[in-house]
């Protein structure tokens, strides 16, 4: 087992009606608060008028910034940071999924910083800690409701990069699964998709004598792929979105990764696909992962062939370890079809015209993942495998 330190500060407030908590939270920061979210689907839903209704009975004064979108943009989080200066924001209260959630971080972070937001992605500045961010979260996907991660996007340069840093752990997040009802059954899966990708990315790792972590990790695995079927069938099956709620949570609120080198490179890979073509993070996590699996395979063999028997109930009798460790590959491609993801560019309308970019891009930072270190040789390689 590895080295390791865990921190992780944010409250959760987790089940049926903890949404009414919002104002007497949001008000112990101050009384001016930015309200983020998406695309309106809170307002169809009646989430929108409910939170407002809380705020209100704390007399706080909201001001609003919606419109963020999946893969958020730094245009966005440029927008909210103006608003946080220009307006005296005590604390931002972000309602949506890890889009508007991971937005709302770096405004957060950049709330207090004189410079642009950009900077803490190529390295310039550091976030500090300190700006209160409370979250309600929407969608099962990203974790970002528990963890010191933020995507974002550059719209202008097709980049899309990561900021992990302590300092944009939220303050508090409240997860009620009531609020994900509504969720359509695409973004339900892209979603289980998107958290099956960050167990992968910590389960498969060569770090020796992790029997816990890995332990743990499969329990959320086999939980997920018991439940997902019950919230495709009816949205409103409350105990199977609790379910895939906290599973979310768990798998990437830091707890699963201490002591193993974990990975990481599928989702760096994915970053560059849906710069250049916005497509859902899930739905090509869903398509990559297969193939990175297949690539790197031969280096850890008896860890795909455990992953078989424990994640996926396949007996070992009468085969090769290697034999199967590609079983439980095809079965874990088979079931992302099987639940309505996409496994293949072709299916999303990508070609091979940008892989080469892609690749390029994905390394220019450094070689990708721990496995097997990646270099655009290899990026290239498993982009071509998920034509």
């Amino acid at each position: 087992m590895e080295n390791f330190a865990f921190y992780n500060p944010t409250r959760v407030y987790f089940g049926k009606d903890e949404t009414g908590r919002v104002g007497k939270e949001c008000a112990q920061y101050g009384k001016k608060v930015l309200l983020t979210y998406g695309g309106g689907s809170i307002k169809k839903n009646g989430l929108y008028e409910r939170v407002l209704t809380f705020l209100k009975s704390e007399n706080m004064e909201v001001f609003e910034l919606s419109g963020i979108q999946p893969n958020p943009r730094i245009s966005s989080v440029r927008e909210g940071i103006d608003i946080c200066k220009k307006e005296g924001i005590d604390i931002i209260l972000a309602v949506g999924g890890g889009s508007v959630l991971d937005a709302s971080k770096i405004m957060a972070a950049g709330a207090r910083y004189n410079g642009d937001p950009w900077d803490f992605f190529t390295k310039k500045a550091a976030p500090t800690p300190g700006f209160p961010l409370g979250t309600i979260l929407t969608l099962a996907a990203t974790g970002s409701e528990m963890n010191h991660n933020a995507v974002i996007t550059n719209e202008e340069t097709e980049e899309k990069w990561a900021v992990v840093n302590p300092a944009i752990f939220p303050t508090f997040s409240i997860l009620d699964p009531v609020n994900t009802f509504s969720v359509p059954p695409d973004q339900t899966v892209n979603g289980i998709c998107d958290i099956m990708a960050h167990l992968f990315e910590q389960y498969f790792h060569n770090t020796p004598e992790s029997p816990l972590q890995d332990r743990m990790n499969e329990a959320v695995m086999t939980t997920i792929i018991e439940y997902t079927p019950r919230v495709l069938h009816k949205g409103e099956d409350y105990d199977a979105r609790a379910v895939i709620m906290w599973a979310g949570t768990l798998a990437l609120n830091h707890l699963l990764e201490s002591g193993v080198k974990d990975d990481w490179s599928t989702h760096n890979i994915q970053h560059e696909l849906s710069a250049i073509y916005d497509i859902s993070h899930g739905a090509g996590l869903a398509i990559i992962f297969p193939q990175w699996m297949k690539y790197v395979m031969d280096i850890i063999p008896h860890k795909f062939a455990r992953f078989g028997n424990q994640v996926w109930n396949l007996s070992h009798d009468g085969r090769t370890e290697r034999e199967a460790a590609q079983a439980a590959i095809d079965r874990t491609k088979s079931w992302f079809k099987e639940i309505g993801a996409p496994v293949s560019l072709q299916e999303v309308g990508i070609g091979p015209e940008r892989l080469d970019e892609m690749a390029e891009k994905a390394v220019s930072r450094g070689p990708l993942g721990s496995v097997k270190p990646l270099y655009k040789e290899d990026v290239l390689k498993i982009l071509q495998m998920c034509l």
